[in-house]
Formats: C-alpha cells, sequence, structure tokens
C-alpha cells in the first residue's frame, strides 16, 4: 500500500508550502423565510418571522391580507395588529395544523362562513378588538376542536346560534365589550363543554329575550365580583338590576318556547292540512262545475212545446155559448 507521504499532491510539499492551507467555507445561513434544501422554497412568508415549534409570528407588520407561504407544520400563527379587514373563503389553506390563530387589532370587518375551512385542529381563536357587526351562518362550523374563542371588543348586536353551530369542545367564550342586549335563543344549547362565560361591557335589557341567559348563569355560578358586574337595564326605567338576582319565577309571563314536538306539529301538519283544505276546494268545483253542465245539456235535450190555435194578441177567448162561436161553427 503506498504511503501517504508519497501521494499526489505529496505531503511533505503541503507542509513546506508557504501559503496556508484554508479549510472549505462553511454554507451560508439559510435566511428567514427559505426551507433548508430547497432553494427558492418558502416555510415561512416573507414578512413573517418564524421559529422552532411552528410559531408564525406576523404581529405589526402592517398586512392587509393573509399571507402566503404558511407551512403546513404551522401551529401558532400571530396576526395581530395588522389591517387585515376582510376574511376570504379558504384564507389558512394549506395551514391545517394550526392550533392558535391570533387576529386580534386588524379593524376586522368581514368573515366569510368558508374563511376557517381546513383548520380543523384550531383550539384557540381570537378576533377580539375588530369590528364586527354580525357572523355569517355556518362561520365556526369547521371549528369542531375549538375550545377557546374570543368576540371581545367587536360590534356584534345579535349573535344568531347558526353562526357559532355545535361547538362540542368549547370551554371559553368572551362576548364581552360589544352591543348585545340578550342572547338568542338556543345559542347557549349548542355548546355543553362552556364553563367560561365572559359578558360585561354589553348593554343587557331586562326582559322575556334575557330567560336562556339566566338560566344558565344559574346553573352555572360565577364569583362574587364578576356576577355584580352583569347588571341589565329595565325597559321604561334607569334601573340596574344583576342579571343573577333573576329567578326563573320573574319570566312567568313570559311566552314559553315551543317543544320540538309543536315545532313538528307546525311545520308538517300545517302545510298537510293547507294541501288537504286545497284539494277539498278543488273537489268541490268539479262537483259544482259538473252539475251545471248537466243541467245545461238536459235543457237542451228537452223536445219545445208550440201553442195550438193561437188567439189573436189582446183579444180574450170567445165563448162557446155565445152567437158569435155558434156561427163560426156553422150550426
Amino acid at each position: 500500500m503506498p504511503s501517504p507521504f508519497f501521494s499526489w499532491p505529496p505531503l511533505w510539499l503541503l507542509l513546506l508550502s508557504p501559503w496556508p492551507v484554508r479549510a472549505p467555507a462553511p454554507a451560508a445561513a439559510t435566511p428567514t423565510g427559505t426551507q433548508v434544501g430547497s432553494p427558492g422554497s418558502r416555510a415561512c412568508p416573507e414578512a413573517c418571522a418564524c421559529a422552532p415549534g411552528g410559531q408564525v409570528n406576523c404581529s405589526g407588520r402592517a398586512l392587509s391580507e393573509v399571507p402566503d407561504g404558511l407551512s403546513p407544520r404551522a401551529r401558532d400563527l400571530l396576526l395581530d395588529r395588522n389591517r387585515v379587514h376582510a376574511l376570504p373563503p379558504g384564507a389558512f389553506v394549506g395551514a391545517g395544523a394550526l392550533l392558535r390563530l391570533d387576529l386580534r387589532e386588524n379593524g376586522l370587518r368581514w368573515v366569510h362562513a368558508r374563511a376557517f375551512w381546513g383548520l380543523s385542529a384550531l383550539q384557540q381563536l381570537d378576533l377580539g378588538a375588530n369590528q364586527l357587526e354580525a357572523l355569517a351562518p355556518g362561520t365556526f362550523t369547521a371549528l369542531r376542536a375549538l375550545r377557546n374563542l374570543s368576540l371581545a371588543g367587536n360590534r356584534l348586536a345579535r349573535l344568531e346560534p347558526a353562526a357559532l353551530g355545535a361547538l362540542p369542545l368549547l370551554r371559553a367564550l368572551s362576548l364581552r365589550d360589544n352591543e348585545l342586549s340578550a342572547l338568542a335563543p338556543g345559542l347557549l344549547a349548542g355548546l355543553p363543554a362552556l364553563r367560561a362565560l365572559r359578558l360585561r361591557g354589553n348593554p343587557w335589557a331586562c326582559g322575556c329575550a334575557l330567560r336562556p341567559l339566566c338560566a344558565w348563569l344559574r346553573g352555572h355560578p360565577r364569583p362574587a365580583p364578576e356576577a355584580e358586574t352583569l347588571l341589565c337595564v329595565s325597559p321604561g326605567r334607569l334601573t340596574l338590576s344583576p342579571l343573577t338576582a333573576f329567578p326563573d319565577a320573574a319570566f312567568s309571563h313570559c311566552a314559553q318556547p315551543l317543544a320540538p314536538r309543536d315545532l313538528v306539529v307546525i311545520y308538517v301538519l300545517g302545510p298537510l292540512s293547507f294541501l288537504a283544505s286545497l284539494a277539498a276546494c278543488l273537489a268541490l268545483g268539479l262537483v259544482v262545475t259538473a252539475c251545471h253542465a248537466r243541467r245545461q245539456r238536459a235543457a237542451a235535450r228537452a223536445p219545445r212545446r208550440r201553442p195550438q190555435n193561437p188567439s189573436p194578441r189582446g183579444a180574450p177567448p170567445a165563448d162557446p155559448g155565445s152567437p158569435a162561436a155558434a156561427a163560426a161553427a156553422g150550426i
């Protein structure tokens, strides 16, 4: 085996060389937003900073829309303090592994019903401090794993059950600092795991519409300081009353909501009754029309009788015993 001392180039020549031997330069550090080993491909949006563990920090970057190039391994997306005023359908496509999404302080005014589609693993969603006035039905339907939802600091005057949908795992819901005067019936019924409901800063109106909310508050006692701040204004009077001070007997004058069985009767038997009455009216009309046509045919078939020896118009009939009658008969 040849000695490395006599290899080419000779080792002794390298040792005696006056020029220093340089080791190969290390590879340049990969800039933020570029995936190692794939030149030009992006694992992080250019305007954002990404950290190990899947955090994508786009806070305060004056973004007007959700950035492209979100990694499918992203877990935490911070988009607060930007200028995202609208969320179109599929705004977060490709980021299906997100667990937390922060959209606070964006001046957000409109959210499409399919904006959050594909985020089936999302657990925390913060839409606070925006300008939302209404939510389309089905906005949160795709978020079956959602556990915390904040809608605080918006302009919501009404929140329909169809907007939230059925969120079986939702534990905390913040509705603070909106314009809500009551919660729609059935809103809380679709949230079986809800334990924390933040309601302060809303103009609650004392009335029958508060009955579902008061019933929920009685079943979920709150700390005394927080419970005392939940007040409602009585219509026509400037008096404030704690929401927890209303027992169920206080709503005895209110109309009871219809039971599911009553709704079935209304929505099923009601149309059937209408169709039955319409069919009866049509049948009666057909019978009347048939009778009228039958009478007309019978009148057309009957022979007409002609009068015999009609007397002159205006002259009375002659007396059989009179001379005129005898002369006319040739007697």
